[in-house]
């Protein structure tokens, strides 16, 4: 018997009103895999994971999690079916302490595990446990990210979907941000990872998808990517 892959993203077609911003986006991602998307700015990845997410649904197009149809539910049922969101701002809740953020997004994955608890979740996240009392707004950039993934793991995902994972931070947070997803990555957690480091992104990921103006250019292998300066120079600017 043929599992079916975690996600399935077939010819997604959004539009923001009457500008069409995918168009025909397809790929799949199989549990524990880790994916790089990638691409210059503007070019579709955050839409792509806000039409996963039904944050923006697609026009035309279907998406499948474990092959059964989520395309047009609502986010939360979509979160319900085990994905989460670490989006690009971040989301603090203002009046909420770490400890409050972490603890309301606790739940347990949708069949049943509870593998991500609050213990588990600072150990992986040291600098968390030493602020448990801060406001998230007291955070900072890099802190605030932490507290995004760790809100995210909260809620016992087998997918998260990490938008620019590293962006505006300094370098040796970025470098702990990497460390994580990596452990994220052999606690057997899917990922879709959204950044503009395609070095560290290639080490990390099975597959890789480029989008130029909302349309795959290129989804393979990292090691086949490398293997093309061209195509990296042409889309990524490296």
């Amino acid at each position: 018997m043929t599992t079916a892959p975690l996600l399935e993203v077939r010819g997604l077609h959004t539009y923001y009103g009457q500008s069409h911003v995918l168009h025909d986006v397809a790929f799949s991602l199989a549990a524990g895999e880790t994916l790089a998307l990638m691409g210059r700015n503007g070019m579709g990845k955050t839409t792509t994971l806000r039409s996963i997410f039904g944050l923006t649904p697609p026009r035309r197009g279907e998406i499948r999690v474990r092959g059964r149809v989520v395309t047009g539910m609502a986010p939360h049922r979509i979160a319900r079916a085990g994905l989460a969101l670490v989006p690009e701002g971040r989301g603090m809740f203002p009046t909420l302490t770490v400890r409050e953020h972490l603890v309301m997004a606790a739940r347990p994955g949708h069949d049943g595990r509870q593998d991500w608890t609050l213990d588990r979740v600072l150990d992986l996240f040291p600098r968390l446990a030493q602020r448990i009392s801060h406001f998230g707004t007291q955070l900072s950039g890099g802190e605030q990210q932490m507290l995004t993934i760790g809100r995210a793991l909260m809620t016992n995902p087998d997918l998260i979907l990490l938008d620019e994972a590293t962006e505006g931070l300094a370098p040796l947070i970025r470098r702990e941000i990497w460390s994580v997803i990596r452990r994220i990555k052999e606690a057997g957690v899917a990922t879709i990872v959204v950044d503009k480091d395609f070095r560290t992104l290639g080490e990390i990921a099975d597959k890789s998808v480029i989008l130029a103006k909302g349309r795959v250019v290129f989804s393979g292998r990292p090691a086949e990517l490398a293997a093309d300066p061209a195509l990296l120079a042409r889309h990524l600017g490296v």
